[in-house]
């Protein structure tokens, strides 16, 4: 499993918005594309936050209604990030270390590149994707 890189499980293109997004826009694009979190990032691509469903039950338990704030009003802005080459193993580690369930994926030059989850990883794990058929980034 060491030789098991993150670019072979991870999910790219990643939906990404800028800070200014509505967050009710961005609860609508999350509902609409199937996801559970995007990526916030700024104008080179760089991420600068991460918006996550646990973030809207926040907003939910806080009786706040999403629609009058924006994404940089309820964004994580320490950013747990990964690289294609890296292990799987190592992210799994950052995955725990943190308490997070998500990883956007960057490349120095590109950005954000893709986003690895305790999904990708479980569905590996279970045999549900096959990493050889999936090494674009390694």
């Amino acid at each position: 499993m060491d030789d098991v890189f993150v670019g072979s499980l991870m999910t790219s293109p990643v939906t990404t918005v800028p800070a200014d997004t509505p967050a009710k826009a961005a609860a609508a694009l999350m509902l609409e594309e199937g996801i559970s979190s995007v990526v916030v990032t700024d104008d080179d691509n760089q991420p600068v936050g991460i918006l996550t469903s646990t973030d809207f039950v926040a907003i939910a338990a806080a009786e706040r209604a999403a629609g009058a704030f924006s994404v940089a009003d309820h964004m994580t802005t320490d950013v747990v990030t990964t690289t294609a080459q890296a292990s799987i193993v190592d992210v799994a580690d950052l995955l725990i270390e943190h308490g997070i369930h998500h990883v956007p994926v960057v490349d120095e030059t590109e950005g954000v590149v893709g986003m690895v989850t305790t999904t990708d990883l479980t569905a590996y794990l279970a045999g549900a994707v096959d990493a050889e058929s999936t090494r674009a980034w390694t």
